[in-house]
């Protein structure tokens, strides 16, 4: 029995030094846990020759030879390398399963995922490639002994040798392959942003910006905004409801092929066509379309440092409230009534950890017979998030079959994936037509309308990408076109000086982007105020036409 001991616990007992050590790390980094970039470069390159496919990962060996040189100290080099592996193997995961590039974007992201999001994309394929290609790994440099130098002239000496020679190796592929990396790299810069792992970089920058950087001086916008009274004497009740995840090109209301709308259809929704998003993900698109930077101007900070479109709304005097099903208002509602659906008052609706959107309706009742005056209350729905787009929406609302009920979405068939999908399009369909009936119930009371736009859309496999979160630079038009909607009723156009036609038109014809909805969400209000661009606001052509 000692002896088995013995034998098993030997490879882990192995003694080397320092560079050694490094080598053997640099090695796993460039040939496993950047097959992704490394074929990516392959598929890229316009040579079949051996040689530069080689090339690939003995370039990057050679660049974490230098990294991890770096980070070569006593009591550091072994805890870094063992959590950086750890870590590495989620991005590995991502990578090979969905395609997905960790730059600034999506590390923004992560960190503002909730726990019941990211509990999503946990799934039995997720966990084996982290235990084999993350806690095996990792155990194992954990475990390995490293040899201290005889003494520190020579540690230092190593080290440098290390250096040179990985100098060496990069220039020599340089001067190789040079021609054939610059045509790839020229065409392709996202690359730089596929290596694994360039997430560290990306997540100290977010926490320099986020939590060591002083925060902006507030600017306060809107703070002349009025509300002229309705000519009926009525206050306005406008429901915007923010999307999570839908794709324009999904929508039959876009011409999709599929009934993707059946329950607000007939209630007379105008349907905007063209439509680009601020952003491919929740944490960039949702504080970015209620801004009045633009895409183009847009920074976290100097949106976290002045008012968005709802607090201009506010300084009218309406009263706000944001209702959030999907993980957090982006810090939208900072200034007025936030509120959180509780999981525990709708347990036959909420499970693991999230709740069916129908769990919405019931809340606007609640809050219109709470409050006086004009309301804009804004709903953030869990819409089609995916990867376990299975539990959006209930089994009975299933309208495509057959779906695929699993978050390893890679096991499923390219058509259960979008029959899934579109289960979830359908039912935000069903959840819109709730909302709708329930503010016709006001009409006696208020000036009732709704808006609906989605935050980014989702790739579904085209081109071997899934989920969002790519750069917008290099994102598919599946992450970068939303839907938006407006339901008027006569009553609120005729109040509102809104020409349903004009508007109509508009949708059909017009481009459009989230640059537009911090304008266009003040007036489809009716609020005026100095800080409003009229040129952006889309009900503004409409109004003009009706005088």
């Amino acid at each position: 029995m000692t002896t088995l001991t013995a034998i098993l616990s030997k490879p882990f007992r192995a003694e080397v030094g320092v560079t050694a050590y490094i080598a053997m790390v640099a090695g796993y980094f460039s040939l496993v846990l950047n097959l992704p970039v490394t074929s990516k470069i392959y598929q890229l390159s316009a040579t079949d020759s051996l040689f530069f496919v080689a090339s690939s990962p003995l370039l990057l060996f050679f660049c974490f030879i230098i990294v991890f040189t770096l980070f070569s100290l006593p009591f550091v080099l072994k805890p870094f390398t063992v959590i950086l592996t750890l870590l590495s193997s989620l991005a590995f995961y991502a990578a090979m399963k969905y395609n997905v590039m960790f730059d600034y974007g999506m590390v923004e992201n992560i960190f503002e995922t909730n726990p019941g999001e990211a509990a999503s994309y946990i799934s039995l394929s997720s966990v084996l490639y982290f235990v084999f290609a993350g806690l095996i790994p990792a155990i194992y440099f954990g475990t390995v002994i490293v040899k201290k130098a005889e003494s520190p002239l020579r540690a230092i000496l190593e080290r440098v040798v290390a250096v040179v020679a990985a100098l060496l190796g990069i220039a020599l592929i340089a001067l190789l392959f040079y021609k054939d990396y610059a045509s790839v790299g020229r065409n392709n810069s996202y690359l730089n942003k596929m290596i694994n792992p360039a997430f560290v970089y990306n997540a100290f920058k977010y926490a320099k910006r986020n939590y060591f950087t002083e925060p902006l001086v507030y600017q306060p916008l809107g703070e002349d905004a009025k509300l002229p009274p309705a000519p009926n004497g009525k206050p306005n009740l406008v429901v915007l409801v923010v999307g999570e995840t839908a794709r324009a090109m999904n929508y039959h209301y876009n011409g999709y092929r599929r009934d993707t709308n059946p329950y607000t259809e007939g209630m007379g929704l105008i349907a905007f066509q063209h439509v680009t998003s601020c952003g491919t993900s929740t944490a960039v698109s949702v504080p970015c379309m209620f801004s009045n930077m633009g895409r183009q101007g847009y920074s976290k900070a100097r949106a976290s440092s002045r008012d968005n479109a709802m607090d201009v709304i506010g300084h009218a005097g309406v009263n706000l409230s944001w209702v959030d099903n999907d993980g957090g208002d982006k810090g939208i509602a900072k200034h007025f009534r936030l509120l959180e659906v509780d999981h525990t008052a709708h347990r036959n609706l909420c499970q693991d950890g999230a709740c069916y959107d129908e769990v919405l309706p019931p809340m606007l009742d609640q809050l219109v017979e709470s409050t006086e005056g004009s309301q804009l209350i804004a709903f953030h729905i869990m819409g089609s998030h995916g990867p376990t787009y299975y539990r959006r929406y209930p089994r009975e609302k299933a309208r495509f079959l057959p779906d695929c009920p699993r978050s390893d979405i890679e096991h499923c068939s390219d058509e259960q994936i979008v029959n899934t999908y579109d289960n979830t399009i359908a039912y935000t369909d069903f959840v819109l037509a709730e909302m709708i009936n329930k503010l016709k119930t006001y009409q006696d009371r208020y000036n009732v309308a709704l808006m609906y736009i989605s935050d980014h859309g989702e790739s579904l496999g085209e081109n071997g990408i899934y989920l969002h979160g790519t750069p917008f630079a290099f994102a598919p038009r599946e992450q970068t076109q939303v839907p938006w909607l407006l339901w008027i009723p006569e009553q609120y156009a005729a109040q509102n000086s809104i020409d349903r036609a004009c508007l109509s038109a508009s949708a059909k014809n017009g481009e459009y982007s989230h640059n537009n909805v911090f304008h266009t969400l003040i007036g489809f209000f009716g609020v005026t105020t100095q800080d409003k661009n009229d040129a952006l606001d889309i009900t503004s052509q409409c109004h003009k036409m009706m005088s």
